[in-house]
């Protein structure tokens, strides 16, 4: 049972131990457990490949999950590929810092991984709340830099 960060691209990601152990936090108190997640960190051409390739989709995204059936509910597997491009595009767009936009989209994929959804308003609403929810939760668990 791990999580595990794998870089496609050159990506800055600082407390990687901390990230684990809130990850593994934020999928107990989902009702889920870890099993074994992986994150690629990817280029926009990368993602563009797999979102064509594996979902039919022409069109850029910050981030795609696939979640595999371990065969041992409520335990979590799966790989969260994320564009780092799209999220500092983003970052830059929703006017916040790249390491929030880039945990929101961590915080997403793992959402997904418990079952969330996102295609009609109603879920995208209650998603963005729970997006929203961990990443003030995980502010309070980083230590600040002095």
């Amino acid at each position: 049972m791990a999580i595990s960060f794998y870089f496609e691209t050159n990506t800055k990601l600082t407390n990687r131990r901390l990230l684990k152990r809130f990850l593994k936090d934020m999928l107990e108190s989902e009702k889920g457990n870890v099993g074994n997640i992986a994150f690629i960190f990817c280029s926009d051409s990368f993602l563009l490949d797999i979102n064509i390739r594996h979902l039919n989709h022409n069109y850029y995204t910050d981030i795609i999950t696939f979640e595999f059936d371990s065969g041992k509910p409520p335990m979590k597997d799966g790989e969260i590929y994320i564009s780092v491009e799209r999220v500092l595009d983003n970052s830059k767009k929703f006017i916040t810092t790249f390491e929030e936009e880039l945990s929101r989209v961590i915080f997403h994929g793992v959402l997904h991984l418990c079952g969330y959804k996102d295609k009609k308003p109603t879920e995208k609403s209650l998603m963005r709340k729970r997006e929203d929810f961990y990443i003030k939760k995980y502010k309070k668990y980083v230590p600040r830099e002095t």
